[in-house]
């Protein structure tokens, strides 16, 4: 059985949540393998919405274990508020597994993320300030708390001793904060311990041996390729690893077990936060795939910015990923448009640009050399075969599955987890 990684092909959102649930039914694990609570998941089921930000989709899906992996940066405040308002709806989350590797998101770190994003002004990063970037850099130097820190006292003390000796400088002499002490950040971290420790483990050998036994596991990314710390648009990206392989190092599962990667993309493109974005739009047609396309951020509510499909970006995903499958969602957003515009390359000071330019400054540059496809009037969102579609809407996908260089296998016309067209199975 296979192992499947599931990510994004743009600047996140593009409803990989949705994906990762309707593989789900087929799957024994699905792995969450980086980021934390700064990006969410909208998942429709029944007609119920329900909004995860930490948790793996598929805690969704009875008989699936929900796996938070090491390479995950867990807020503890934020974990068991989601627990607790999905046990409240019905929700068995009793099989949630956190790897006892994975670092926590200590109070000083949310403090300190707001404090030096309202520093920064105008170079500011566009943060959620939930204290992502400063735990994954305290992990690289190396004074990050893990979970497995929670159950002695007083090694989890000398840790935020450690941290706080030089982030306490930079509070009080920087940004004229009060300094915090270790008691209160001990005593904060300590009140979740015991909730947390049945939900503790070994995860990678878990999810090897898992392996070993045929089972089938899903890795599900938070953000996307273009905010990947190490191939995204630096430094307006997240501080993770969001492609292929950070599904790897985030999970302790080794390259030669994952089977097939699966990257989501928008049928348009949107990004929330700073950064250079070729087909943005702030005009009309920008407003109305918000509007249309209800963009506003499932974590901080934000509104998105919005643009036309960009298949050099999904070009660039397909590469550094080696991906094997597309999954197309928000079809049904665009129905109504009489022509619409696909970038499928770069004017980057009167040069035309194919592929995802190297330099940052030519990105900045960039912009879009468009094709115009028809667009449809009829309503989609009760097709479930590919035929089903308008012809226009069947060729649209089709030349989008030509120049972003990956098959479609299924499309998305509907926010339900029904409203879906499958052509090729990611599970086989």
């Amino acid at each position: 059985m296979p192992a499947v990684v599931v990510l994004g092909a743009q600047w996140g959102d593009e409803g990989k949540g949705k994906a990762t649930d309707q593989l789900a039914a087929r799957t024994d694990y699905v792995v969450k393998f980086n980021g934390g609570n700064n990006a969410g998941h909208t998942v429709v089921v029944a007609g119920e919405k329900y909004a995860l930000h930490l948790l793996p989709s598929g805690i969704l899906t009875p008989g699936v274990v929900p796996v938070i992996g090491n390479g995950v940066v867990v807020d503890l405040e934020v974990l068991f508020q989601e627990i607790d308002a999905l046990e409240q709806r019905g929700v068995d989350t009793s099989a949630l597994l956190v790897s006892t590797a994975a670092h926590v998101i200590p109070p000083y770190n949310r403090t300190l993320d707001k404090v030096t994003e309202r520093f920064l002004g105008k170079r500011r990063i566009g943060t959620t300030g939930r204290g992502i970037g400063p735990t994954y850099s305290d992990k690289i130097n190396r004074i990050g708390i893990r979970v497995q820190d929670l159950f002695d006292e007083h090694i989890l003390t000398q840790k935020v001793e450690g941290a706080l000796d030089g982030k306490n400088q930079l509070l009080v002499k920087v940004y004229n904060r009060r300094a915090v002490t270790v008691e209160e950040t001990v005593e904060d971290l300590l009140q979740y311990a015991e909730r947390l420790r049945p939900h503790v483990a070994d995860t990678p050998l878990v999810l090897n041996r898992a392996l070993d036994e045929g089972k089938t596991l899903v890795f599900e990314a938070g953000q996307a390729t273009m905010l990947d710390v190490d191939h995204g648009t630096y430094p307006f990206v997240t501080s993770s690893s969001a492609t292929a392989g950070g599904a790897c190092t985030g999970s302790g599962v080794g390259p030669t077990r994952i089977d097939r990667v699966v990257a989501v993309a928008k049928a348009y493109t949107t990004r929330v936060g700073e950064g250079p974005f070729p087909t943005e739009l702030l005009d009309e047609d920008g407003e109305w795939l918000r509007t249309t396309g209800g963009e506003y951020g499932t974590t901080t509510g934000r509104p998105r910015r919005t643009g036309w499909y960009d298949a050099v970006v999904v070009r660039y995903a397909a590469r550094v990923n080696g991906l094997t499958d597309l999954v197309l969602t928000k079809l049904d957003v665009l129905t109504g448009k009489e022509k619409i515009p696909v970038a499928v390359a770069y004017d980057v000071d009167g040069r035309r640009v194919d592929e995802m330019p190297a330099d940052q400054s030519d990105f900045h540059h960039a912009k879009p050399v468009y094709e115009y496809l028809d667009g449809w009037t009829e309503d989609i969102t009760g097709a479930r075969t590919f035929e089903e579609l308008p012809v226009a809407a069947q060729r649209y996908v089709e030349h989008l599955e030509q120049i972003s260089g990956v098959r479609v296998s299924s499309i998305g016309v509907g926010p339900g987890r029904e409203a879906t067209v499958v052509r090729h199975e990611l599970l086989d």
